[in-house]
């Protein structure tokens, strides 16, 4: 009698389970979010990663289809002198002006001279030269030195080959990444928390074989998508880092807190008593009619200064300005200082360090260098193609998971399973109410494109909440 006493009636369960479901909690509201959001921005998301997955190996892309450009036939004795492989160049493609000199930075590579040219979009002209032989090897049109492989490939992850109003792609995936695996994270923990003691802890970090079916769909999601969390979470800050919305409010923290990168200065000394000499009547242009003689001086007093390894050196657009010689090296160890010479007298003007960056500019570029793959070298872009995949996987499993999930009988119709209840928010505890609600605010200023993006997903589940509740209240219809 006393265990019939104690075990709960089947009448008893269905309350208690009603009670359960109207008391305080987080889980309802994560689960909701996490549904919709995967659900909606999981497109944008498989397409961020199916090009990012391109664009990480973008360096070898280049090297088997450039080969014969970027590269030289055969290493022979001491290169020429960096006029006259310039002046080869010229000869070539005298158009436009000579906006800056890459020098090979290992002795297999050629000497790249960047011409400004009527291009759109910040595109240049690369005009690649054996610094052996003084031949021209070829040309290409390149942006921000990539060749129109990288150039390709970085335009179709950045803004599918859209402009600026592809650019919104990217940075709803970015803003609603790190947010969709925040929730499948606090998701994971509360099924933890309902199965405490009756596994090891370790056994979560495996998906379940024992499942069957959705079962099974949902625990390799849920373990892949664990072990891809912080990598997922790193390229979706990084990538909001330069956005066009949520980088602009960054620069403008940055602006506010005094912690922008120093600029070098170009502007060339007077000397004391001289007058200042109009553009185009100072000594220091005296190799403006040609350049080229400059470039040599300038990068040999760029080197004893201390800039060693890659370099490219900026020719000014401004007469009577001083050149620019500035380290190119995105490998760790960063190199990145940058130098003023003045082009007459081969004095070094001013200085910028990398060291000289405050800490919060450093880390942003150093960030970008692994989201983009150069910083370690091909274990970052191994690295990131495992991100990229796991991804494609963990969105594929997703889907996979809701639609299988869909209703039988007379509901087979639908398309996917069914969505958590709606209300959520209003089963969250106080305490989480009035604190997250001015942490969501700041997050919505720093992240527009969440935000609006949020907007539209509350006011299109309002409308449909509406219309389904005016059809159940009226059956005729």
């Amino acid at each position: 009698m006393t265990m019939i006493a104690d075990r709960p009636s089947t009448a008893a369960a269905p309350a208690a389970a009603r009670r359960r479901s109207a008391e305080p909690s987080l889980w309802p509201l994560v689960t909701r979010l996490h549904f919709y959001a995967a659900l909606f921005v999981a497109p944008f998301l498989f397409l961020a990663a199916l090009t990012g997955l391109a664009y990480a190996f973008a360096p070898q892309l280049d090297q088997i289809v450039y080969r014969d450009v970027l590269r030289v036939e055969q290493v022979t004795g001491d290169p020429r002198p960096m006029h006259q492989q310039i002046r080869a160049a010229r000869a070539a493609h005298p158009e436009g002006r000579i906006a800056s000199v890459v020098p090979p930075a290992t002795p297999e590579e050629t000497t790249r001279v960047v011409l400004e040219v009527a291009e759109p979009d910040e595109r240049r002209r690369s005009v690649y030269v054996d610094p052996y032989t003084g031949e021209v090897t070829g040309a290409l049109t390149t942006k921000l030195g990539g060749t129109p492989i990288t150039t390709w490939l970085s335009e179709a992850h950045s803004n599918l080959h859209l402009g600026a109003p592809g650019r919104i792609y990217l940075e709803l995936a970015a803003s609603w990444l790190w947010l969709v695996v925040v929730a499948g994270l606090l998701m994971w923990l509360g099924r933890r928390r309902l199965y405490r003691g009756k596994a090891p802890f370790w056994r979560a970090l495996w998906y379940d074989r024992s499942g069957r079916g959705v079962r099974r769909d949902r625990s390799r999601h849920a373990t892949l998508g664990l072990w891809l969390s912080i990598g997922a979470v790193f390229l979706s800050l990084t990538g909001l880092s330069w956005s066009d919305h949520g980088g602009a409010r960054f620069e403008a923290v940055e602006r506010s807190l005094g912690a922008k990168a120093p600029a070098l200065d170009t502007a060339l000394p007077v000397p004391t008593g001289r007058k200042a000499r109009p553009p185009g009547d100072d000594a220091a242009t005296a190799g403006a009619a040609d350049p080229a003689r400059r470039v040599g001086p300038v990068l040999a007093a760029a080197r004893a200064a201390g800039l060693s390894g890659p370099v490219e050196v900026g020719l000014p657009r401004v007469d009577g300005t001083a050149w620019t010689v500035t380290q190119t090296d995105n490998r760790w160890p960063v190199r990145k200082d940058q130098v003023a010479v003045d082009p007459a007298t081969g004095k070094v003007t001013d200085r910028v360090d990398w060291a000289d960056h405050p800490r919060s500019s450093r880390l942003r570029f150093l960030g970008s260098q692994v989201h983009r793959g150069p910083l370690f070298g091909p274990v970052n872009q191994a690295v990131l193609a495992v991100i990229a995949l796991g991804l494609l996987v963990v969105i594929a499993w997703g889907y996979r998971m809701w639609w299988r999930r869909r209703p039988t009988g007379a509901e087979r119709w639908t398309l996917g399973g069914r969505p958590p209840p709606r209300a959520a928010w209003r089963k969250l505890p106080v305490p989480v109410l009035v604190t997250g609600f001015p942490v969501l605010l700041v997050l919505l200023w720093a992240m527009p494109v969440l935000g609006l993006s949020l907007a539209g997903f509350l006011v299109a589940d309002a409308v449909v909440g509406a219309v389904q509740r005016r059809r159940a209240a009226d059956p005729a219809r």
